[in-house]
């Protein structure tokens, strides 16, 4: 009996010794220790907890050196986001859309055929690599065709169809601001005025 009892307190004290050491290593973390597969991980994770977050509307990627049609859209627009935001998913495949925001404070006619920003908000404007501007429902099928969903709009090529979506979207086009909750077309473009003067005040850089 005392030789059990003096086994299980040798016993005893070994497990405890083991816990200890155990748990005096893991408030020392060492990531040497971390099979090289995660450590990739950790870094992420730890990059991500100190980056800061942006919207996904201003994260316009860097052009496509290939581009072949430019989509110029609202990035105020919560509705037609949605649809960006599913064109740029599926550009990140073919490359072939360049994304412009009209909203942006650096957004450039010059650049733009000539396009301002209250021609702009009128209807959807895409600009094709070869100068030649689009309109319309003309526009999203063209923007479609270009990351492989032209079949959505393939009917809108026929008609009577493509006067019947013309006109529905010209309605659309109409009242999407009143639709999503926003100012009237006028003061939005007054608000915007005024931001550029207490923004750029005398500057010439600054752009309607």
């Amino acid at each position: 009996m005392a030789t059990r009892g003096a086994a299980t307190a040798a016993a005893a004290s070994i497990i405890w010794k083991h816990r200890r050491n155990f748990s005096l290593r893991s408030h020392h973390f060492n990531p040497r220790i971390i099979p090289t597969g995660l450590k990739y991980q950790v870094r992420a994770i730890q990059g991500a907890s100190t980056d800061s977050v942006t919207p996904l509307k201003n994260r316009d990627e860097l052009k496509p050196r290939n581009w072949k049609i430019k989509m110029l859209y609202d990035g105020d627009c919560p509705l037609c986001m949605r649809e960006v935001n599913m064109l740029r998913e599926r550009n990140e495949k073919y490359g072939t859309i360049n994304f412009v925001d009209i909203s942006s404070n650096d957004y450039s006619p010059e650049e733009n055929q000539g396009l301002d920003y209250k021609t702009v908000m009128g209807q959807i404007h895409a600009i094709q690599s070869d100068g030649n501007v689009v309109v319309g429902v003309e526009a999203f099928r063209r923007l479609y065709e270009e990351v492989g969903l032209g079949w959505v709009y393939t009917i809108t090529k026929f008609e009577p169809i493509g006067k019947i979506a013309d006109a529905v979207y010209d309605v659309w086009a109409k009242y999407r601001l009143q639709v999503t909750g926003r100012p009237s077309l006028e003061a939005i473009l007054e608000a915007r005025k005024k931001d550029k003067v207490e923004t750029c005040g005398e500057s010439k850089e600054c752009k309607m």
